[in-house]
C-alpha cells in the first residue's frame, strides 16, 4: 500500500504549514485565543483562499486525505480556527444530502463568507429535539449542546426527530434560535442552541437521515484524529528539544536514561496514532465510511494523546504547566479531541457491542 502523499498533496501540506507558521507562534496564538471570536477573521479569508475551507466539497477534487494533510497542520499549529466544525463538516452533510439548490451555500462556505454549524449533540437527560410539518414548512424544538462553532455560525446543519419516526436534517438561519456561548477549556468556542418553533427547511426530503448523520461522524472523527497527530508530533519535539537542552547536574536531560526511554515510548504511542489516522483516512478515500474503523483509529488516537500529553507535561516539569509555554495547551487539545464525539473509552464500548460479529478475536 502506498503511503506517499503525491505531489498536490504534498503542496498542499507546505502550504498550510507555512501559512500557519508565519501567523502562530505561541504569544500571538494566545493573544487570539483570547479574543471574544477566539480566533482569525484574517486567517480565515487566507485559509480561503487557498481553498482549504473548501476541501472535499468536489470529490473529484479533493477529499479525506487532503482534509487529513491540512488538519495535521492546524494540530501542529495548534491553529484555533474552526476549520473542521464550521465549514468542512457540515459542508460534508450538505454535500452528500443537500438539494443542488441548497449545495449554493457551500460556495460562500468555501470562500469564508459564511459559517455553518453541526447541531446534532444534546445535553445529556434533555428532550429530544422534534421536528413538526405546519403546512408547507416545518418548525424545530429542542436544545443541542454542545455545539462546536455554534456562537459564530451563519447557518445551523441540525437534526431532529421526525414525526413518523427516525432522524431528520435541517438547514436553520442561526439568528432565529437563542445561542448560549461559551468558551471550552482548550480555547475553543462552543454554544447551546435552544430552539422554540424555530423555521427548518429539509436537508434534501424530510426523511430518516440516519445514514448521512452516521457519515459524518466519521469524517469528522477522522479529521480529528489528524488534527491530533499533529498535535502529538509537536508535543513530542518540543519534549525532545526540551531534553537536549535543559540541564540538570550540570548535564543535559538527555544524558539519563530512563529520561530517553520514556521519549521513545512516546514516538511509539505517536507511530501507533499515525498509522491509524492513516487507516481511518484512507478507508474513507475509498468510499468506505465504517464507524468501527472510525472507533478503533479514534480508541487509539485517544490513548496514545493521553500518553503523549502527560508524559510531555512530566518531561518538562514545572514548566510544562504554565499558561506561557505550549505544551499544555497541546494537552489540553489533545484531552478535547479525544473528547469530542466519544472519548476512548466510549469508542471501546463501541467495539464490545460488536465483538460479536467476529469469529476470532485476539488482544
Amino acid at each position: 500500500m502506498d503511503f506517499q502523499l503525491s505531489d498536490e498533496q504534498t503542496l498542499l501540506r507546505d502550504t498550510t504549514r507555512d501559512l500557519l507558521s508565519r501567523t502562530y507562534d505561541p504569544e500571538s496564538r494566545l493573544k487570539v485565543v483570547g479574543t471574544d471570536l477566539g480566533w482569525s477573521r484574517d486567517v480565515w479569508n487566507q485559509l480561503a483562499d487557498t481553498g482549504i475551507l473548501g476541501l472535499g466539497f468536489d470529490p473529484s477534487e479533493s477529499g479525506q486525505i487532503e482534509i487529513m494533510v491540512v488538519l495535521t497542520e492546524i494540530g501542529r499549529r495548534l491553529a484555533p480556527e474552526p476549520v473542521v466544525h464550521a465549514a468542512l463538516g457540515p459542508g460534508a452533510i450538505i454535500t452528500e444530502a443537500g438539494t443542488d439548490a441548497q449545495k449554493q451555500v457551500l460556495d460562500d462556505v468555501a470562500t469564508g463568507e459564511k459559517l455553518l454549524a453541526f447541531a446534532h449533540l444534546e445535553p445529556r437527560g434533555g428532550a429530544a429535539t422534534t421536528a413538526v410539518q405546519q403546512g408547507n414548512s416545518w418548525v424545530l424544538t429542542g436544545s443541542k449542546n454542545p455545539v462546536l462553532a455554534g456562537d459564530c455560525a451563519d447557518t445551523l446543519v441540525v437534526s431532529a426527530a421526525l414525526p413518523d419516526g427516525g432522524t431528520g436534517l435541517f438547514l436553520v438561519d442561526a439568528q432565529t434560535v437563542t445561542r448560549r456561548p461559551y468558551q471550552t477549556f482548550d480555547g475553543a468556542r462552543g454554544a447551546q442552541i435552544d430552539l422554540d418553533q424555530a423555521a427548518g427547511e429539509p436537508l434534501g426530503d424530510a426523511v430518516d437521515a440516519s445514514a448521512a448523520i452516521q457519515n459524518a461522524v466519521v469524517r469528522i472523527q477522522s479529521a480529528l484524529c489528524a488534527e491530533a497527530v499533529g498535535a502529538m508530533e509537536e508535543a513530542l519535539r518540543l519534549t525532545t528539544d526540551y531534553l537536549k537542552t535543559r540541564k540538570q547536574f550540570g548535564v543535559t536531560l538527555n544524558t539519563f536514561q530512563t529520561l530517553t526511554q520514556r521519549a521513545a515510548d512516546m514516538y511509539v504511542s505517536l507511530e501507533m496514532a499515525r498509522s491509524m489516522n492513516f487507516y481511518a483516512a484512507m478507508s474513507i478515500a475509498d468510499g468506505t465510511l465504517d464507524p468501527l474503523i472510525a472507533a478503533r483509529a479514534k480508541l487509539q488516537i485517544g490513548r496514545s494523546g493521553r500518553h503523549i500529553a502527560q508524559e510531555a507535561i512530566q518531561l518538562h516539569g514545572g514548566i510544562g504547566m504554565t499558561a506561557e509555554y505550549p505544551v499544555g495547551h497541546y494537552a489540553a487539545r489533545l484531552t478535547a479531541i479525544d473528547r469530542t464525539l466519544g472519548s476512548a473509552q466510549d469508542q471501546l464500548h463501541v467495539l464490545i457491542d460488536h465483538v460479536g460479529d467476529y469469529e476470532v478475536v485476539t488482544l
